[in-house]
């Protein structure tokens, strides 16, 4: 019995039944008895639709896998939980921020109070490796999300998707550009930060969007407490 938000449940009933992710879930099963160390833990597999129900999604930010180093991973793409230093990523969307905001960088690094203003903070792929990037890759986690994706694109009202990167702009290429407002740029990774992440303003230009179509304000700030 899956535990879930239930208008994600609802949604995605047709998914948890398909014969892939019957796949999935036998993978998972055998890596767990095998001893192989899975982040994140199971109970957070789910953790972004839990924190925002479909029918409040304002914006999608895409990330690729969880985290794969102890305690980081926890549900939520770019985030990891108080007192786990932000990695080098989220540092620079931390500069984006206080660039594009004004916004002084938190000295954590949990996105958590976005998901509950409807951010979606999704991953590709749910579960990884210890201490191995992209582990889970292909084994369906990839076609469970593009259905999160989709639901979210046949959502009546609009929604700001933020594709930080080619894997998350090739994913969900099939967003509706008309009735939604897709924001690319490349990543924040150390590696391209300073090749157009710097500077593309994706928290402003996603509350004027928003704001324009009655759907109010995201709040990025992030409290210390």
């Amino acid at each position: 019995m899956i535990k879930l938000e239930d208008s994600w449940k609802q949604a995605l009933q047709t998914e948890f039944d398909a014969p892939y992710m019957a796949r999935l879930k036998s993978f998972l099963a055998a890596e767990r008895e095998a001893g192989t160390i899975i982040y994140p833990r199971a109970s957070q597999w789910f953790a972004a639709l839990d924190a925002t129900p479909l029918d409040q999604v304002r914006v999608v930010i895409l990330g690729q896998d969880p985290y794969h180093g102890e305690g980081q991973a926890h549900g939520l793409c770019f985030s990891v939980q108080k007192g786990v230093r932000p990695p080098p990523s989220l540092l620079n969307i931390y500069k984006e921020m206080h660039s594009d905001l004004g916004l002084s960088p938190p000295h954590h690094g949990d996105l958590t109070s976005w998901t509950t203003q409807g951010v979606l903070l999704l991953n590709a792929v749910l579960t990884v490796e210890q201490g191995k990037a992209a582990a889970h890759q292909g084994q369906g986690w990839e076609q469970f999300t593009d259905a999160i994706i989709k639901r979210v694109n046949d959502q009546p009202h609009p929604v700001v998707f933020i594709l930080w990167g080619s894997y998350a702009q090739k994913k969900a290429a099939f967003v509706e550009k008309g009735k939604h407002l897709v924001l690319k740029s490349v990543h924040p990774s150390p590696l391209s930060a300073h090749n157009g992440f710097f500077g593309s303003k994706p928290f402003s230009k996603a509350n004027a969007f928003l704001e324009a179509k009655g759907r109010g304000q995201v709040n990025w700030s992030l409290a210390e407490s």
